[in-house]
């Protein structure tokens, strides 16, 4: 893959997250068996810890919509070589369960091969969000 292509991907996924695509449309971006992953506090919400396949995407970005309000989404970089897309940024979302809102940088590192995301890793405050996760 050439890093515009990679930049595209990256481009474009962010593209239909901000146009509220649905959660399949989106995750038909991801291969069908992408390593999905986003450290932090396991069970503290549903799309926490590693899981693998299309579904899993598909997940994460329902759930998301369905258990947080995004307050703020701003992307300040997004780098891109061979192999992989970076997106960095920071986020605000409010967790409906306890009223709390997640506020943390985040790095999206996005592995792309045969132009699909292959790999999703998450990386963010995981203390932030356990604590606004958590009653």
């Amino acid at each position: 893959m050439s890093r515009e292509q990679n930049l595209h991907i990256a481009e474009k996924l962010l593209g239909m997250i901000g146009q509220g695509a649905a959660p399949p449309d989106i995750a038909a971006l991801f291969s069908r068996d992408v390593q999905f992953e986003v450290a932090g506090d396991v069970g503290a919400l549903p799309w926490i810890g590693k899981r693998v396949g299309r579904d899993a995407a598909s997940d994460f970005f329902g759930d998301t919509r369905r258990l947080t309000q995004p307050e703020r989404f701003d992307v300040q970089a997004i780098l891109a070589d061979e192999g992989r897309a970076v997106i960095l940024g920071e986020l605000a979302s409010k967790v409906h369960a306890t009223g709390k809102t997640i506020e943390t940088s985040f790095a999206l590192i996005l592995t792309i091969s045969s132009l699909e995301i292959s790999r999703f890793q998450m990386l963010e405050d995981s203390y932030a969000v356990s604590r606004a996760a958590r009653p």
